[in-house]
């Protein structure tokens, strides 16, 4: 999806590809809750999900230059480089992950990221598509990119060999990107 060219953190993760310290503080403002959001979703642990923030923001200030808006919305290009810091630690640290009930605990005062991506129209066109998918690809594509689970433990749950269950995802992916293509 084409970022659209008056959207704010496109503006400025622009700016901030240019050096612009104000664009950074302006780009963290407006999408670190959201940033964080996945990361704790992933990680299940606060502590882990503030390291992985601040390695996030660290990323997004020496690699901005490399954000291409005609290839991706900036929400969605900061999304994806959170999801994959927070699997790199989750590999990293194959420590116990706290319980769900430890997450509704946690005070967050603005919305949660859900809420805020589930007005999104690019997530209503993901969930759509995702829907269109088979019932149990739809859930391993979910489970691989929103709960961080390598395919090789996809693949241990379902009994199945690991590259049966990277063909699955690979052409469920394809199906994805069809779909969203239209």
């Amino acid at each position: 999806m084409v970022s659209d060219p008056d959207d704010p953190l496109t503006l400025a993760l622009l700016q901030v590809a240019k050096g612009d310290r104000a664009a950074f503080e302006s780009l963290y403002k407006q999408s670190s809750s959201r940033v964080f959001g996945i990361c704790l979703r992933m990680l299940r642990d606060r502590g882990q999900a503030e390291e992985v923030l601040q390695d996030v923001y660290l990323a997004v200030w020496q690699r901005a230059e490399t954000f291409d808006p005609t290839r991706a919305a900036a929400l969605t290009w900061l999304s994806t480089l959170a999801r994959h810091r927070a699997i790199d630690r989750l590999r990293q640290h194959r420590e116990r992950l706290v319980e769900d009930d430890y997450l509704h605990s946690v005070a967050d005062e603005g919305p949660t990221p859900e809420a805020q991506t589930a007005s999104s129209e690019e997530r209503r066109r993901l969930e759509n598509c995702l829907e269109r998918l088979d019932a149990q690809k739809s859930l391993l594509v979910r489970e691989a990119f929103y709960a961080g689970v390598t395919y090789r433990e996809l693949a241990e749950r379902m009994a199945l060999p690991l590259g049966t269950m990277k063909s699955w995802i690979r052409r469920s992916l394809i199906e994805l990107k069809s779909c969203l293509e239209q």
